[in-house]
């Protein structure tokens, strides 16, 4: 008798510029300016950035030095742990009343497996869906999502269609879907690998 093998069912969850995010939402002031989180100091780093920031080229890690010379006119706030702290046991909250196999990544990120959801509900799809309602509705943020058949997938799809985006792919699109990938979508390709690469004539998967 052969056995069926059920293709899992993998939900990355990640937050939109968490700390940032939380930022703008509890001060409204905020909403739609260029922010960052970051101490006061010549020697603070950005711990995050708000999507406003992120168009004058500011990122995570870096100097704040360098953030305030990129923009002049953006807003600093030094970080609220406890608080994102409490933001993130909600999320992950709402993670468990869907499913118990939540692998968590951080305060603002984790994989969900889906494959059999605590509620019935028939695709990782809607479920993932329902997810990121819930976190809108209950703390007022938006989280991104990837669905794949794997973790590796679900994680690139995830930063997809970022901001308050959903990125799906199913089985039959998985060869599809990488072959075309950029190779700095790969989870440990960075800058120097992939200049490496380059020079092999080589910057997609299918390559």
């Amino acid at each position: 008798m052969e056995k069926t093998i059920r293709t899992r069912k993998v939900i990355h969850v990640d937050m939109d510029a968490f700390y940032a995010s939380v930022e703008q939402n509890d001060h409204p002031e905020y909403r739609g300016l260029p922010l960052v989180v970051a101490w006061e100091s010549n020697r603070s780093v950005v711990c995050a950035a708000s999507y406003e920031a992120r168009r004058y080229g500011i990122r995570s890690a870096m100097p704040h030095a360098e953030a305030i010379r990129k923009c002049h006119s953006v807003i600093s706030v030094p970080p609220n742990f406890e608080r994102y702290r409490a933001i993130s046991r909600e999320i992950h909250g709402i993670f468990q009343s869907y499913t118990k196999i939540v692998e968590k990544l951080s305060l603002d990120e984790a994989y969900l497996d889906v494959t059999q959801n605590l509620k019935g509900i028939p695709t990782a799809t809607e479920v993932a869906e329902k997810i990121r309602k819930e976190i809108k509705s209950s703390t007022g943020l938006t989280a991104s999502a990837g669905v794949a058949p794997n973790k590796f997938l679900a994680k690139i799809a995830s930063d997809w269609n970022k901001p308050d985006g959903i990125c799906v792919v199913k089985p039959h699109q998985v060869f599809t879907f990488l072959k075309s990938l950029p190779l700095r979508k790969i989870m440990g390709v960075g800058k120097a690998t992939e200049k490496k690469l380059i020079a092999l004539n080589v910057t997609t998967m299918k390559e």
